[in-house]
């Protein structure tokens, strides 16, 4: 697939500066919420995020040696594997690859707890679940891809209340190997998603890349400005916070909060 952007393009795309401004919009708008009715929990406060961002400082700067006692015990045991990685420094790229993916599924589930949703690692392709029987919705993200969370989380931020109630959101899917109107029809749906996905992505300090989800087209692609509409979305949401989705508002602050850089 051609696109017109590349990935250093998205990876400049939160800068320092772009990152503390949100960080700072989000944090004023969490203080206005003197009283959580709403049963949401406290960035500031809650200790179960300060045990996520131990551990996480530790899981994007693993080292093939254990850590500190005393940083282990700070961390806490939130979830088994994710104390073994940390005590026994395993560094292969899988075994990170789930730890930082199960730390995504608590993160999630602790901050949307209010919500009636959980994420949940799937073992096909990824689908969403409407809450039905006093079960909570659930999001299924493909293979266990710290990626594919992110993406389908995003699909949740930008569906509002009537399509939760519907599988899939009710949105139709065409595999791979779509005509052309069905490409124009999947990025038009695709570039709100997309760009949180970006945002959501780059404040954990990783590459996003966007996806056309279409790899084996027999028409010419060059032409798409999916990319470009995906990287300019971005760039409205960070110009513009107050226009990004609540939920997404949501993850936004908890990310910044625990995903801290030097």
């Amino acid at each position: 697939m051609i696109t017109s952007l590349t990935q250093s393009n998205f990876a400049n795309l939160l800068s320092t500066i772009e990152r503390k401004n949100l960080f700072s919009y989000l944090e004023k708008r969490q203080s206005k919420k003197s009283n959580l009715t709403d049963g949401s929990i406290n960035v500031e406060t809650d200790a179960q995020l300060r045990k996520l961002s131990l551990q996480w400082q530790y899981l994007v700067n693993q080292q093939p040696t254990h850590l500190s006692k005393e940083l282990v015990k700070k961390c806490g045991s939130v979830k088994q594997n994710l104390a073994e990685v940390a005590i026994h420094g395993n560094s292969s790229v899988k075994d990170s690859e789930q730890a930082m993916t199960d730390w995504l599924i608590i993160l999630f589930n602790h901050l949307f707890n209010h919500k009636q949703v959980i994420l949940v690692r799937g073992t096909c392709e990824p689908e969403y679940f409407p809450a039905q029987n006093n079960q909570p919705a659930r999001i299924e993200f493909a293979h266990g891809f710290f990626a594919s969370a992110l993406h389908e989380i995003s699909h949740f931020c930008v569906a509002g209340p009537q399509r939760r109630l519907l599988p899939d959101f009710g949105y139709w899917y065409a595999a791979d190997g779509r005509s052309a109107a069905q490409q124009q029809a999947f990025e038009r749906v695709e570039i709100k998603p997309q760009a949180l996905e970006c945002l959501f992505t780059l404040v954990c300090g990783r590459l996003f890349q966007v996806s056309q989800d279409n790899l084996f087209a027999d028409f010419d692609t060059s032409a798409s400005t999916f990319a470009q509409d995906v990287y300019q979305q971005a760039q409205t949401y960070l110009a513009k916070p107050d226009t990004l989705p609540p939920d997404a508002k949501t993850l936004l602050h908890g990310l910044l909060k625990v995903c801290k850089t030097s």
